[in-house]
């Protein structure tokens, strides 16, 4: 039983074994709102990127974002998707015209949880699609992203607490140099993917 197992592991890709469909959270609620930035031009490479404005992921990371959603929902809030699943050529294109690893991750080494169909980029607004001040604008390569910078108003720092304590509390964690950046902690078994996104 082994040896066939591992027959079927080297004649078939891994991807087929084990990836699971990415699913289109927008099917599971209607309680998000969105700005897929990447999808105009609106973004840091000044390109539009994604051939539409969808937010997939796997499903139990979008079932957790729903469990969160309901979370600040209750608290008068809702989430605000920047990016989600994000396709590997994706962030290739986002190497060669920023090639940091602290705020863009090498698409040759590990990569980025976002070609995993595990993080998402997201804010909150209220429930009414008002804007909520975090302290800098999405995908702001700076010291004002920081989640360890603490030079704010406390509005602003309250605002960035809701949000990283709400997102702990149900499976994600933080990166330090980006206080919209929430990765799913169970990904490590996550096949990287350059599936385009599904737009017809």
């Amino acid at each position: 039983m082994i040896r066939w197992a591992l027959i079927l592991f080297i004649t078939f890709p891994y991807k087929a074994l084990c990836q699971d469909e990415l699913v289109d959270i927008a099917s599971l609620s209607t309680e998000f709102d969105y700005e897929i930035r990447y999808a105009t031009p609106q973004n840091f490479i000044g390109e539009t990127l994604y051939d539409c404005a969808k937010c997939l992921l796997r499903p139990e990371v979008a079932e957790a974002l729903v469990e969160a959603n309901q979370y600040f929902c209750e608290l008068g809030y809702k989430i605000k998707f920047y990016d989600c699943y994000r396709p590997l050529d994706v962030q290739k294109k986002m190497w060669s015209k920023v090639p940091r690893p602290t705020y863009v991750a090498n698409p040759y080494g590990k990569g980025s949880i976002h070609n995993k169909g595990a993080a998402v980029d997201i804010t909150l607004v209220t429930l009414e699609g008002c804007y909520v001040e975090m302290g800098s604008d999405y995908d702001y390569f700076g010291r004002e992203a920081h989640i360890d910078n603490y030079n704010f108003s406390e509005e602003i720092l309250a605002n960035r607490k809701l949000l990283i304590d709400g997102m702990r509390k149900h499976g994600f964690q933080t990166v330090r140099t980006e206080w919209w950046h929430y990765s799913y902690r169970k990904n490590r078994s996550f096949p990287t993917l350059n599936d385009p996104l599904p737009c017809n």
